[in-house]
């Protein structure tokens, strides 16, 4: 397994002349209602700052997100089983053109194998996890614009990825009767009769109660 530092890299965006001014982005430019130009726009965004004020009321506290996904770097795959995970970490303070360009989009775990880490690969981002304990706690950090020091948070926003990426990070059980984990209780599926397996076929229908104002909304 392979791990590049984040911290540092986290540090060197306030010490170059080029990022501190962007670093503070999603503070300087405010929100527009009812557009969604940047996660800075979204609920999520919105909710953490009401339950984490304090982390929130500094500009200069960093809002990270993390990806992952598996992939076989081998083209023929079934002769040569293969598996490596890459874990990419991406700052959102910055404007949009910026957060989705490769320049930052930080590889920080890349976890190599001849298979599939599943749960184990809790043990592979530990050493991640424990920057990420670091920065939420703050680390002394130099800002070049300012010419003085401060204390830089980091919080892990959210994690993108798909639904069994999403059960590997989160350890929440992707199969069987809950692995929605949106839907929990209300889960639309049923049970085969003679497989007693759970079955999810044609429960993504979702349908609007029947006196729902867009039902006859023809401008729709």
């Amino acid at each position: 397994m392979f791990y590049l530092p984040i911290i540092p890299r986290l540090q060197r965006m306030f010490a170059s002349m080029q990022t501190p001014g962007h670093m503070t982005w999603h503070h300087e430019n405010k929100k527009s209602v009812g557009v969604l130009r940047h996660p800075s726009d979204g609920k999520a965004w919105k909710h953490f700052d009401r339950v984490h004020p304090d982390f929130a009321i500094y500009p200069c506290n960093v809002r990270l997100g993390l990806c992952s996904d598996g992939f076989n770097p081998y083209i023929q795959a079934s002769s040569s089983p293969y598996s490596c995970w890459p874990v990419i970490i991406t700052p959102y303070n910055l404007p949009p053109e910026m957060c989705m360009s490769k320049a930052y989009m930080f590889l920080s775990c890349l976890i190599p194998g001849p298979s599939n880490p599943k749960a184990g690969i809790d043990v592979y981002l530990e050493p991640l996890i424990d920057d990420l304990k670091r920065l939420w706690n703050g680390v002394l950090t130099y800002d070049v614009s300012r010419k003085q020091n401060f204390i830089m948070k980091a919080a892990l926003m959210w994690t993108i990825n798909d639904f069994p990426a999403y059960g590997m990070l989160s350890g929440w059980g992707t199969h069987g009767r809950f692995s929605c984990p949106h839907c929990m209780e209300h889960k639309k599926s049923f049970t085969l009769n003679y497989w007693k397996k759970p079955c999810w076929f044609d429960s993504h229908r979702r349908f609007l109660p029947k006196n729902h104002v867009f039902r006859k909304n023809k401008s729709l």
